[in-house]
Parts: structure tokens; C-alpha cells; sequence
């Protein structure tokens, strides 16, 4: 069955010029991303009171990984008055947060669990964004999709 994000890019009315299977994978990695993020930051914080100073990094990477990864699906998910290099930055930004994350999340896998998860989910998000991203390539100031005209101004 398809995810309901590929329900939704499939009902969209107008032209999508990426591969709608693609970007929905894309979108539904970041929203589990942002999930996986929020409750291994959540598990840190319910760690050994000695503990949390060495995870206060890692919490930090977690809920800022999180939030980038909610607006990044977001963003995707949006299509209307497209602007190129707004959703390019944001998922480079999304994928700088998803291996800092990673990075932060594998120092601790060895002694908590929830910490090699959120590792493996950063990684595999990592992948799947730099697999979209050089089909997000922008030109020029505000670029957006050929003939796809702009949001109009009034009437």
C-alpha cells in the first residue's frame, strides 16, 4: 500500500518534475527522521542524571535535526510557486543536521541503544536527501520549475 505522502503527490493536480516515488521516500525519511530524533533525545534526557552532561551534545544535535527534518518534509511537500533554490538550501541544511546528528548519535551507540538507532535513521535520511538533491538543482535568482507560473500578485 502506499505511504499516504505518495497518495497525496499523486493526487496533486498539477506537474511535479521529480519522481514522485522518489520524493515521497524522501519526505517519509524525513518525517521518521524527525521522529526517531525527538524520542532519542527524549530517551537521553530519561538516561542516569551522571550521564546527561556527556548527552547534552547529542539532545542538542537530536531536537535541532528534528526540527530541520520537519521543515524540510514540509517544504518538499509543497509545490505551488516552487522556488528551486529555497528548497535546495534547505535540503542541504536538512542533510548537514541529519549527519551532525548521526556523528553526535554513533559516539554514544555503544552504551545506549536509542543512541544507534537515531544513527542508522540520521544515515539512511543522509542518503536518501543526497540521492534527491542533485535533482534540485536551482538557476538563477528565485528559480523556479519551467512552466510553472508564479504565485499571482493580487487581482
Amino acid at each position: 500500500m502506499a505511504s499516504t505522502t505518495m497518495q497525496m503527490l499523486e493526487t496533486y493536480p498539477a506537474e511535479i518534475e521529480l519522481d514522485r516515488r522518489m520524493l515521497a521516500e524522501v519526505i517519509d525519511a524525513l518525517k521518521d527522521c524527525a521522529q526517531t530524533c525527538t524520542a532519542c533525545a527524549d530517551a537521553c534526557l530519561s538516561e542516569p542524571v551522571e550521564e546527561l552532561q556527556n548527552l547534552t551534545r547529542c539532545i542538542r544535535d537530536n531536537l535541532d535535526c528534528a526540527e530541520i527534518c520537519t521543515t524540510t518534509a514540509s517544504v518538499l511537500s509543497r509545490h505551488t510557486g516552487y522556488d528551486a533554490n529555497l528548497t535546495h538550501a534547505q535540503v542541504q541544511s536538512a542533510i548537514q543536521a541529519t549527519k551532525t546528528c548521526g556523528d553526535s548519535c554513533d559516539e554514544h551507540r555503544d552504551t545506549h541503544e536509542h543512541c544507534r538507532i537515531c544513527a542508522e535513521t540520521c544515515r539512511s535520511t543522509e542518503q536518501a536527501l543526497n540521492g534527491l538533491l542533485p535533482h534540485l538543482e536551482p538557476s538563477g535568482k528565485g528559480a523556479q520549475r519551467p512552466g510553472r507560473a508564479a504565485p499571482q500578485q493580487g487581482r
